[in-house]
């Protein structure tokens, strides 16, 4: 029990400390597709058929023929671009991985779709997170 909240406490401690600068950033859409309601499931795997560098810490940066992993896609606003969620892998860009963010879904070819009963969700303002 003693672990457990000395664990609790440290990260308390993290997230109230002083240098900590979390920001929400704007929306970039109020909805989104996902595989389930966590967004946890891959959607696609797809192919990026060209570089892309992150405007902001939403995005991610895409190197063309890296192989992206499709978490969400974000439902367009009238007038806004399409975005999609998601993390990338190469062997080539190893501290890349794992880093979830979005980019434009015409950087990329959707190669292989492993779900297709999808859920229309809300996004709030964690989708947007930075920090």
């Amino acid at each position: 029990m003693t672990c457990l909240l000395e664990i609790l406490l440290s990260v308390v401690g993290l997230l109230h400390h002083h240098n900590a600068r979390a920001i929400i950033m704007d929306k970039l859409s109020d909805s989104k597709i996902c595989g389930d309601e966590e967004c946890s499931y891959v959607l696609s795997m797809a192919t990026a058929l060209d570089d892309f560098t992150a405007p902001d810490c939403r995005f991610i940066n895409i190197k063309k023929g890296q192989m992206v992993y499709v978490y969400s896609k974000l439902v367009p606003s009238e007038g806004a671009g399409v975005f999609w969620s998601g993390s990338v892998y190469s062997e080539r860009y190893v501290d890349q991985m794992g880093i979830m963010g979005y980019f434009p879904a015409v950087v990329v070819k959707e190669r292989h779709t492993f779900v297709e009963d999808t859920v229309k969700m809300q996004t709030n303002d964690m989708d947007f997170y930075c920090n």
